[in-house]
């Protein structure tokens, strides 16, 4: 049996005349009809209802029909389920001749059989060597990364960009060449503009040029060598791999032929002697990589990783050593930032681990939290800190102001309005977000201030990772971590400071505001401690590093007397709003007097300042 696919798109092309189009499908279904071993193949065979159809003349669906009912005709459709119930379902006559076959997505291990059963094809295609490693990695991580499309389909593209890029690089000229070349160049400009000038030193400089020219030159001839020999074993295995391939097809035809003298010859004969001729040149090649190689010819797991990284902004390339060590040490780094909040800490840092560690639960964001505590102690902080630790920028921190969700209506805005309604196109700003920037912190802001259908529409992005927005996408959260912060029982933190009685006080409130199926989806719920005078005088030094660091580029040094840091902390302490008051006693006492000496130029590039507290008052010292 042989599967032929028919074209629609071109059957119908330059049919201009009525009855032209007609008279091309039935010679097509005539010639089908006549060979018995023919299955036609119809992609996306939705387009044949209405295709070719004109004022009073039968569509292709409706030409078909009679065939496929006196069963004339094997054929074979694909098309989605959404085009599947918009079309077929409507044309009941159609879509009884047609056994309807759901096609499931395979699962990891089937879609890798389907990459090794392509890996030649797409080898012979770009001219490279694709590992197994690769292959496992590229449905590993496709499936675990990329949510919005489905296996085998998003890692064969995986792999078919790997190898392009490979292919790309093989083609262009190695990094030491062109370096080399571009010194060469930059030299022989040099020497030009000496000879036109005259002088000892300009002599003495064309000499040194003349013997870095000719160690250049050697270089250069040595590394083209060694790229040439290299790309010709590379194109030497491409050639052989094609013609490989080409005679397989010349013996499947032979097969279907009955020529069976032909297939034994090309199958015994000349296949394995290609074959081993390949395998020769890929020992030499095993040689020539062991003596080092400017070029690479195999796509690998690493590979993979990076295009995954740059498809989705989520970097999951092997953690390397300086990362596994910055991950253990994640606690102290964001002690480094946030001030006596050990406790909170630790939750998130665990959070951290489990998820680096593979430990996590594959369903579910990587932590969620809610940070509960008095204004001021440093829980948007956090949120901050992790977001700029993890993804190394501030910008990946999705904030949320849950005081403009107040109102039943509101909920929708996070998943987008519904049809009909204004802003449906423009998406939801909790969907949109995430779905922009997949690797982030989204911070709910003052949670408690949210209408309760807001709740209801966090519950699924706790449990399952995942939230459809109002045109039915999907938007995976499960590389997200969730921090929710609330003043709610900020009163009974303040007043308890026994750690047992404050949980219990906490989380009698906290019933009081939440459904127990809300709360008990929390990875934690995280008590910030209130700020005491050792905690804000810490938060002194982090927030005139923040000024120092200012004025460093402008070549201006700053420096605070313990006896003036003690002062601005005393002033900056309030244990009702927290690190707030702190901000406003440093404008007041630091920035707005060194605002004022910049302006009268009394502190300039290069000037020393120190802060000191002499006589109840801070003074200022310039050098």
């Amino acid at each position: 049996m042989r599967v032929v696919s028919l074209d629609m798109n071109r059957l119908i092309a330059g049919a201009k005349y009525r009855g032209e189009f007609e008279e091309r499908l039935k010679a097509v279904i005539d010639e089908v009809k006549e060979s018995s071993n023919i299955i036609l193949f119809i992609d996306e065979i939705h387009t044949i209802i209405g295709a070719g159809g004109s004022e009073g003349g039968n569509d292709a669906a409706n030409i078909l029909k009679p065939a496929l009912a006196r069963g004339e005709l094997r054929t074979i459709g694909a098309t989605t389920l959404k085009e599947y119930r918009k079309y077929f379902e409507k044309d009941t006559a159609l879509q009884r001749r047609f056994q309807p076959v759901k096609v499931d997505e395979p699962s990891i291990n089937e879609a890798l059989q389907i990459l090794r059963g392509i890996k030649e094809r797409l080898e012979s295609h770009h001219n490279v060597t694709i590992t197994d490693a690769a292959l496992v990695s590229a449905a590993k991580l496709s499936d675990r990364y990329i949510t919005d499309r489905f296996l085998p389909d998003k890692a064969i593209d995986l792999i078919d960009e790997a190898a392009a890029e490979l292919k790309m690089q093989i083609e262009s000229e190695p990094t030491d060449l062109a370096k080399a070349k571009r010194a060469l160049s930059t030299l022989q400009v040099e020497k030009e503009a000496l000879r036109m000038e005259e002088g000892d030193k300009n002599a003495t400089r064309l000499e040194e040029i003349e013997k870095e020219l000719a160690d250049l030159e050697e270089d250069k001839i040595s590394l083209q060598s060694q790229f040439d020999n290299e790309k010709k074993v590379f194109n030497d295995i491409a050639v052989l791999k094609s013609e490989i391939e080409s005679l397989k097809t010349k013996a499947s035809l032979a097969e279907r032929e009955g020529d069976f003298s032909k297939v034994a010859e090309i199958t015994h004969g000349q296949i394995p002697a290609k074959e081993q001729e390949v395998n020769s040149l890929e020992e030499r090649w095993k040689t020539m990589t062991k003596e080092g190689t400017l070029l690479k010819n195999s796509v690998d797991d690493e590979m993979i990783a990076s295009i995954v990284s740059r498809w989705t902004g989520i970097p999951v390339n092997k953690m390397l050593q300086t990362e596994k060590e910055k991950i253990l040490n994640v606690e102290s780094i964001l002690n480094q930032e946030v001030i006596g909040q050990n406790e909170a800490l630790k939750a998130v840092a665990r959070a951290i681990k489990r998820n680096k560690a593979g430990l996590s639960e594959l369903n579910r964001p990587i932590g969620s939290f809610m940070f509960l505590g008095p204004t001021g102690v440093g829980k948007t902080q956090v949120a901050k800190t992790l977001a700029k630790f993890l993804f190394d920028s501030e910008k990946s921190l999705i904030r949320i102001d849950m005081s403009e969700y107040m109102e039943k209506h509101a909920a929708s805005r996070l998943v987008g309005a519904p049809p009909g309604y204004v802003g449906y196109d423009e998406g939801g700003q909790l969907t949109e977000a995430v779905r922009r920037k997949p690797y982030s912190v989204v911070l709910f802001d003052e949670i408690e201030k949210a209408h309760p259908d807001v709740f209801n529409t966090l519950l699924q992005v706790l449990d399952d990772g995942r939230l459809t927005d109002n045109k039915g996408v999907t938007i995976d959260f499960k590389n997200t971590i969730i921090i929710m912060t609330s003043n709610i029982a900020s009163d009974k933190i303040m007043k308890y400071e026994d750690r047992n009685e404050r949980e219990l006080a906490v989380n009698e409130e906290l019933k009081r505001h939440f459904k127990p199926e809300f709360l008990n989806r929390l990875d934690d719920i995280v008590t910030f401690n209130p700020l005491d005078l050792e905690a804000i005088t810490g938060i002194v030094d982090i927030l005139f590093e923040s000024i120092e660091k200012k004025l460093a580029s402008r070549d201006i040094n700053i420096t605070l007397s313990p006896a003036a840091k003690a002062y601005i902390a005393q002033v900056g302490f309030d244990p009702d709003y927290g690190a707030r008051p702190l901000k406003r006693a440093l404008y007041d006492e630091v920035e707005d007097r060194l605002a004022e000496l910049i302006l009268e130029d009394r502190v300039v590039e290069g000037s020393s300042v120190a802060f000191d507290f002499v006589d109840d008052e801070i003074v200022v010292n310039i050098d």
